[in-house]
């Protein structure tokens, strides 16, 4: 027998549907996401930490869960919202049912809601606290805890999903490079992805120093994606700072995207609903080409996107990728100094690989930079 459910967000717009996953309560910031595959991906993605994620592919759950698809330990979505649960997993991979595996790790989620009408609510109002339950509560108690509730702006989050001890991922084979990673709510895939380029990845948790990062005598350093508002990244900045000072090559992705550009002197700002999805398209502004990427950022860098070149304590700066949506900035890249980042995944699991160069463009970079400190 399905049991009721309640969603109330912060402006006071209620739906109702049924429990889906775990019975009880959760409270985040409402996002919805656009793809309509991968959705293992989202959910165990840490950067999705205390956001109840709608989904807006209407049916959800149909290949069910499997062990090799996670992109960490666990489930990091605060809350899960969708309108169709499948009823079948049809998937000759998969292991567990969605909704099982959601109650397991008690996630509270919600079925039967009109997702394209709260998605369409969320495009025209913004991103916004929400809360969901199934134990009973009233619309009007539900929305004054909500107003409780904290905000994205201005939370610390990176240190709540980062490593508590640092690993090493070997190289697939020879091992070419030396990466330190700043785990910042590192996936999974991007590791391995680097393995396979004959890269062995150091991940250190996020409270390491730049000094930790440079004791391992990196040939690269790597910024990872992660939860949270960039403005509350102080210790990663000062990091990153210091890898600059030493001219190290550095690349970072999504938040890293955000923590370089601070680390350079730039602003961020918490956009209206942010990009969430396997379609964004990206376009690189030194070919005109555009990428369709897999993102997940509700913050941005603050920086002209026409390409101008700015002045930072590090050398100049310049936009490197814009999104073709809204000219949101996508990428920045060093003009004087080996670094680079963009707001995107290169190593989409599930996604586009349209972006998958960039890892390889690092590796290559790397090998440059080696080849320069050791003649000089």
């Amino acid at each position: 027998m399905s049991r009721p459910a309640l969603l109330v967000l912060e402006d006071g717009r209620t739906f109702r549907g049924e429990a889906y996953g775990a019975v009880g309560e959760a409270f985040g910031e409402a996002v919805f996401s656009t793809g309509m595959t991968g959705y293992q991906e989202t959910l165990t993605d840490p950067s999705y930490h205390r956001q109840v994620v709608v989904m807006t592919a209407p049916q959800i759950g149909n290949t069910g869960v499997n062990d090799e698809d996670p992109e960490s330990s666990r489930i990091w979505v605060s809350g899960y919202v969708v309108r169709d649960p499948s009823r079948v997993t049809s998937s000759w991979r998969a292991q567990r049912d969605l909704g099982d595996e959601l109650a397991a790790q008690g996630v509270v989620g919600i079925s039967g809601v009109d997702t394209r009408a709260l998605t369409r609510h969320l495009r025209e109002r913004g991103a916004m606290r929400v809360g969901i339950s199934s134990t009973g509560t009233g619309a009007d108690a539900l929305l004054q805890r909500v107003l409780a509730s904290p905000g994205m702006v201005g939370a610390d989050l990176a240190h709540e999903v980062t490593t508590p001890e640092p690993y090493v991922v070997p190289a697939v084979g020879e091992t070419r490079f030396r990466v330190a990673a700043l785990d910042l709510g590192l996936k999974a895939a991007t590791p391995r992805y680097l393995a396979g380029l004959g890269v062995e990845v150091h991940v250190l948790p996020a409270t390491s120093t730049g000094d930790d990062l440079l004791a391992l005598s990196p040939d690269g350093v790597f910024l990872s994606n992660g939860p949270g508002d960039p403005a509350t990244t102080d210790g990663p900045v000062a990091a990153t700072q210091r890898v600059l000072e030493e001219g190290v090559p550095l690349f970072g992705i999504c938040f890293g995207n955000q923590v370089l550009g601070r680390a350079l002197g730039l602003g961020t700002y918490k956009l209206r609903y942010g990009h969430r999805g396997l379609n964004v398209p990206v376009k690189e502004l030194a070919t005109g080409r555009i990428h369709i990427t897999s993102q997940n950022h509700g913050f941005a860098v603050d920086a002209p996107v026409d390409g101008t070149p700015v002045e930072t304590p590090y050398g100049r700066v310049r936009v490197s990728h814009v999104c073709a949506n809204d000219d949101v900035v996508e990428g920045l890249e060093l003009l004087d100094r080996p670094a680079s980042s963009v707001q995107y995944h290169p190593e989409a699991a599930a996604g586009p690989h349209d972006a998958e160069g960039l890892f390889t463009r690092f590796v290559e970079q790397m090998s440059e930079t080696r080849g320069t400190r050791a003649t000089a």
